[in-house]
C-alpha cells in the first residue's frame, strides 16, 4: 500500500462518513500507513479500526464478516486466531490485481456501514476489494 493510496482513502472514508469514525489504513503486514480520527468520533473507535484493518490484512479472508463467518462454528479455529484479530465488521483487504497490498479498517458506525466505507474507499483509491 503506496502512502498515496492510503492518504486517498483515509479522505474518501472522512467525506463520506455520515458521523464521526475512525479510519485505519495498514499494509499488508497490518502496520499502519494512514490513520484519522474525526472530531467527536469516540475513542475506542480507533483501537477498533486498527484490530480491523491488522485482521483484513493477515488473515485469509477478505473482510473481517468473512472471518467471522468462516470460525463461526468451530470453536478450536477461534481459539487459535491471533488474539488481535476481530470479528467485527468494518475491516476490508485491499488488492493491486491479485496481491493483497493492505488493509482498511473503519469503526464508529453500524458494521455494514464502517465495511461499506471501507469498500467505498478502496475503490475511489485504484484498488479492489
Amino acid at each position: 500500500m503506496r502512502l498515496e493510496q492510503a492518504q486517498r482513502i483515509v479522505d474518501a472514508v472522512v467525506s463520506g462518513a455520515k458521523a464521526p469514525v475512525s479510519v485505519f489504513v495498514a499494509d499488508d503486514h497490518g502496520e499502519l500507513v494512514a490513520a484519522a480520527t474525526m472530531d467527536g468520533a469516540a475513542p475506542d473507535t480507533r483501537l477498533n479500526a486498527q484490530r480491523k484493518a491488522y485482521t483484513a490484512a493477515r488473515s485469509d479472508a477478505r473482510a473481517t464478516s468473512e472471518l467471522a463467518a468462516k470460525v463461526a462454528d468451530d470453536p478450536v479455529e477461534r481459539a487459535n486466531l491471533d488474539p488481535f484479530f476481530t470479528s467485527f465488521k468494518g475491516g476490508v483487504a485491499a488488492f493491486d490485481g491479485e496481491t493483497r497490498v493492505g488493509a482498511v479498517g473503519v469503526s464508529g458506525l453500524p458494521g455494514e456501514v464502517d465495511e461499506d466505507l471501507a469498500r467505498r474507499a478502496i475503490e475511489a483509491a485504484g484498488l479492489s476489494i
